[in-house]
């Protein structure tokens, strides 16, 4: 299930920096940004197979649904200092784009077509 990490940032006079610095638990493979985002528009809508992402909030505030199958999550991401950890099977949208907000998505697979499926789980029911 997705998990979020909290990303150490320095701050001085000048600004504030961080570093994305071992602190993912895959190697990168690709990178991408969404950005200028249609009002009301969802992004995601699909689970991998094999990737795992990491999702960053550069910009903005966005929330992001998390099924997979078992237990229904959202997470609200406004902060670059945070990352949400996305696993294999966890199926994810992204919704509630502020205005210039910016999602940076880091992957640990290339793109691969055959790596997704775009159909939401079903919850489990659970026993009584």
């Amino acid at each position: 299930m997705a998990y979020l990490i909290d990303i150490k940032s320095f701050s001085d006079e000048r600004g504030r920096l961080t570093a994305i610095d071992k602190i993912l638990p895959f190697d990168i493979k690709r990178i991408y940004y969404i950005h200028d985002i249609a009002d009301q528009a969802n992004r995601g809508g699909h689970l991998h197979y094999i990737t795992v992402e990491a999702l960053f909030c550069v910009n903005g505030s966005f929330t992001v649904v998390i099924n997979n199958g078992k237990t229904k999550q959202e997470f609200f991401l406004n902060s670059p200092s945070q990352c949400l950890i996305v696993e294999p099977l966890d199926w994810h949208m992204m919704h509630t784009f502020s205005p210039n907000a910016i999602l940076m998505g880091v992957s640990s697979t290339h793109y691969d077509h055959s790596d997704y499926n775009h159909v939401e789980p079903e919850l489990a029911q659970q026993e009584s």
